[in-house]
């Protein structure tokens, strides 16, 4: 008698713990389906906003080629384009001053000449040997304000 009710224990032990173990199981997947779930949603989401970012990065760099290179036609016509080249240089001495409200004109000009020699080394670094002018000249034409590097 003892025997059989001992079994009969080690029996319903074994069958709690066979569905606890089934009912811990079930929970995890459907834990982990809604976890794969929202990982989806959140990289969805997150490759859609990165696809409209880049467009956007890609709207403003070509709307910005395309200001520049309308700059460069209205400078090639003689007169319209001296008179624009002006203006243009005047509207960024403007936005220069609008971030740098204590600058005067001479530190924007050495800014820009500057900025202006970096391109123009790297234009000449494409040049050939024989074409290209030595660095010491290109150098030496920097204004006052700028040391040589």
């Amino acid at each position: 008698m003892f025997r059989v009710l001992r079994w009969l224990r080690n029996t319903v032990v074994l069958m709690w713990l066979c569905g606890a173990l089934a009912v811990s199981a079930v929970a995890l997947g459907v834990q982990a389906l809604t976890l794969s779930a929202q990982v989806a949603t959140v990289t969805a989401s997150a490759s859609a906003a990165a696809l409209a970012h880049r467009k956007d990065l890609a709207k403003a760099v070509s709307k910005a080629k395309a200001k520049a290179r309308l700059r460069r036609m209205l400078v090639a016509i003689p007169v319209v384009g001296a008179g624009a080249a002006v203006a243009f240089e005047a509207q960024d001495f403007r936005d220069w001053q609008a971030e740098n409200p204590e600058g005067t004109f001479a530190d924007y000009s050495c800014e820009v000449a500057g900025l202006s020699a970096e391109v123009v080394d790297e234009v000449l670094q494409d040049l050939p040997d024989g074409v290209r002018p030595s660095r010491d000249m290109v150098l030496n034409q920097l204004p006052e304000c700028m040391p040589p590097a």
